[in-house]
């Protein structure tokens, strides 16, 4: 399917790896401008080779921290100058550490409104202007599907990323009708995030080898997988697109039929 969003200028955030390099490879694909970024240089390096093979579009790869509002705003500007606006924005961040509530220090939870809250605050705000500007103005929110059903060890995720639904259903009213804003919900999607766990559990004798390992994440999933990040990359380009022109202020859940709610 034809976007039509070649020419447009994407920045997605935390995307030198998993769903973040997942949605700015499907938006390259498009044709579309593409800005990443993320704080391993070698690894962003990587992920910019692989965006740039994707379509005809320009790629621009930043080395950014998202927990320090004055290195996103940065990005933004940067992005901004050498595409010449903004036109969809996607926020996406890595997962906090799994973790229990009486095991969490005060600290770690100061940490995790950073990463997931209010880099997506910093970054909305930086880019509005740009955006605002735009004919196809959009923002979309990756979060996790936990801000509908807790899942359990991940007390952080649970708790934090509501705040970011409440963001995007608000802006959504506050910024339409020029910019749309949605979420998107991803389940159990093969990232690297989900291969180290795999590992882990494979090293410690829980799974025989990583095959298994898949095959136990997919047993509670109607569609009999996990998935893969590229089928949320696809969510994404289209909600960004103005083929989505009527759909803001929404959570879409990417899960395979995961959720209950």
């Amino acid at each position: 399917m034809d976007l039509d969003v070649d020419g447009n200028t994407a920045l997605v955030t935390a995307s030198s790896s998993g769903l973040g390099l997942a949605s700015a490879a499907v938006l390259a694909r498009q044709d579309a401008n593409v800005a990443i970024c993320g704080r391993d240089a070698d690894r962003l390096e990587t992920a910019r080779e692989h965006v740039d093979s994707q379509g005809d579009g320009e790629v621009l790869a930043k080395q950014t921290d998202l927990t320090d509002p004055d290195q996103v705003s940065d990005l933004v500007a940067t992005t901004a100058e050498a595409f010449g606006g903004i036109d969809h924005l996607v926020t996406s961040a890595g997962g906090p550490p799994s973790t229990t509530f009486l095991e969490t220090s005060e600290r770690e939870w100061y940490q995790a409104y950073d990463l997931l809250v209010m880099s997506v605050v910093w970054t909305v705000e930086e880019a509005h202007p740009h955006l605002l500007e735009s004919d196809e103005g959009s923002i979309v929110c990756v979060t996790s599907r936990t801000v509908q059903e807790v899942a359990d060890g991940l007390l952080l995720s649970n708790a934090v990323r509501r705040a970011v639904i409440g963001l995007v259903k608000t802006v959504s009213r506050e910024f339409a009708p020029e910019i749309r804003a949605n979420a998107v919900l991803p389940g159990t999607i093969e990232t690297p995030r989900i291969e180290e766990l795999i590992d882990a559990r494979v090293e410690n004798g829980t799974y025989e080898d990583y095959e298994s390992g898949l095959e136990a994440m997919a047993n509670d999933i109607p569609m009999g997988r996990i998935g893969d990040p590229e089928e949320l990359g696809e969510v994404v380009a289209f909600l960004s697109s103005s083929h989505a022109s009527f759909v803001t202020g929404v959570e879409v859940p990417i899960d395979g039929g995961l959720l209950r709610s």
